[in-house]
């Protein structure tokens, strides 16, 4: 257990990032998901909604500094590039 005054803030201040960042974390990977659902789907317009919110939540995530930037821009890249993959097809 904290002794200090600064080190029982740190574990509140800690615990209510924990919290938020959780929230955040599982709603990137939500809308990841349904976008990854779209694309195997095949409906291309549906498919571009769902990338469309997926990159914008990603984008919020690394604004909000939970997920590396780099790391958000690998998961709109591939989601991109997947989406492309259909658009081909069709």
């Amino acid at each position: 257990m904290a002794h200090s005054l600064s080190a029982k803030k740190r574990i509140r201040r800690n615990l209510k990032r924990n919290i938020r960042n959780k929230s955040i974390r599982s709603q990137y990977k939500t809308y990841t998901g349904k976008a990854l659902k779209e694309i195997a789907g095949g409906d291309v317009q549906a498919a571009e909604k769902a990338v469309k919110q997926a990159i914008s939540v990603l984008d919020k995530t690394a604004q909000k500094g939970i997920l590396h930037r780099n790391n958000a821009a690998r998961h709109k890249s591939q989601l991109a590039k997947k989406l492309n993959s259909i658009r081909s097809e069709n």
